[in-house]
């Protein structure tokens, strides 16, 4: 069929058994749609798609029928059929179908409860599959606070642990030697470790992340992406204020041929990463003007799509909002206002207090990286550092500082590398 997206073997057999066919058709098309661009997806995800369908393939027909039950129910009392709701389609009109039913409330609550069953028998297979990895989250140097008031709102999670920084060496150092080993280590698998940095000062220092995941890191710059970011507004304000567009279906598609160029950076050479940052970049509410908001939210989405072993977020020091500049309509700051860039210190603080809370509870919804994930919270030039970790890892100190070495050195026993 025309419409049957090209997926992996495991998958195809699924599809050619008339699995999705037994599924609520509300449920296999919002999936079948989700697997349409199978190319584009992370190997994580298309792991989760195999394993999700695997398991509903294995299950038993009365156990199967019982689970999906009351999403049938809920769909006949919504009015689901062939005519509002063709088969194997899933678009804004089905999505505004759903929200406009009276029964929608029962509807996800069928759906929260199919989930609530099948994911933890999902998250014990990766449990048992289970292996140690490592987050590393940076903060600058000119932020206006001591240790004493960084991590405030996870600090009760982990344990503070005194630097010596007599070696005179920055923490940026340390944490490039640590992506290089992973870079170079034989277990390194695709898209497995990750670089997001609001400047591109970690990658600079030991040139150990590149755009090509599949020899390396993955790295992501704010700094780096600033030709593409540029155009991308220029192409969005153009096209709202030309009103070229008829509706949000219409706009989508516009919005996806916005491509990276290879002129622009080197991950318009990998598919899968130049849609990621294309995405990244039209979806999150601020990530082409703020350099930490784009930081946060591609962390975030790098998370949940590509589950990375070692990920290694550094935050900068955000520009002033300037007034009367209209974030909402993408606009250049920049170009727009004769007001000169003030950079604002105590204002990145507030944020990233923050999101240092959001990015580890992010992680730890993941099965990948509950109780088997080191936490090391670092900002450049402060004497302590947050370590939020499992049992097993004796972060160093015992009463007394540590060199920074040491805890890197730890770090690397702990991932293998």
């Amino acid at each position: 069929m025309a419409d049957v997206p090209k997926v992996s073997p495991a998958l195809q057999t699924l599809l050619d058994k008339g699995l999705f066919d037994r599924l609520p058709v509300t449920f296999s098309t919002y999936f079948f749609d989700q697997v349409k661009e199978w190319a584009l997806l992370f190997p994580a995800e298309r792991n989760y798609y195999e394993r999700l369908f695997g398991l509903l393939d294995r299950s038993d027909p009365k156990r199967f029928d019982e689970l999906f039950a009351p999403l049938r129910a809920a769909e006949a009392r919504m009015g689901v059929n062939e005519k509002v709701w063709p088969k194997r389609t899933f678009t804004l009109d089905q999505v505004d179908f759903l929200n406009r039913s009276p029964h929608y409330p029962e509807w996800r609550n069928a759906v929260a409860n199919i989930f609530s069953r099948i994911d933890p028998l999902l998250d014990a297979e990766i449990a048992r599959a289970g292996r140690p990895r490592l987050v590393i989250v940076s903060t600058p140097a000119e932020l206006p606070f001591g240790p004493d008031r960084m991590w405030l709102r996870i600090r009760e999670n982990g344990k503070r642990v005194s630097l010596d920084l007599s070696e005179n060496q920055g923490l940026q150092g340390h944490i490039s030697r640590l992506l290089a080993a992973q870079a170079q280590s034989p277990k390194q698998a695709p898209y497995g470790a990750w670089l997001i940095e609001a400047g591109d000062g970690i990658a600079a220092l030991g040139h150990a992340a590149g755009g090509d995941a599949a020899g390396g890191v993955v790295h992501l710059s704010y700094a780096r992406l600033e030709a593409y970011r540029t155009r991308l507004m220029a192409e969005v304000r153009k096209i709202v204020e030309a009103q070229e567009t008829r509706g949000p279906r219409q706009l989508s598609a516009r919005l996806k041929q916005l491509r990276v160029l290879a002129s622009e950076t080197d991950l318009a050479h990998d598919p899968i990463l130049a849609e990621f940052v294309r995405a990244v970049l039209l979806s999150g509410n601020g990530t082409l003007l703020i350099n930490n908001t784009f930081v946060e939210w591609a962390a975030v989405q790098a998370v949940r799509r590509a589950r990375p072993s070692l990920a290694v977020i550094g935050f900068g020091v955000r520009n002033k909002i300037k007034p009367f500049t209209s974030l909402l309509i993408y606009a250049d700051q920049q170009s727009t206002t004769p007001i000169p860039n003030q950079m604002d210190a105590l204002g990145s603080y507030v944020d990233l207090e923050i999101f240092h809370q959001y990015l580890w509870q992010e992680f730890e919804k993941y099965a990948e990286y509950r109780r088997n994930t080191v936490y090391l919270f670092v900002g450049e030039g402060l004497d302590e550092m947050l370590v939020i970790a499992p049992p097993d890892f004796a972060a160093p100190g015992a009463g007394k500082p540590c060199k920074p070495a040491e805890v890197f050195s730890q770090a690397r026993e702990w991932l293998g590398v």
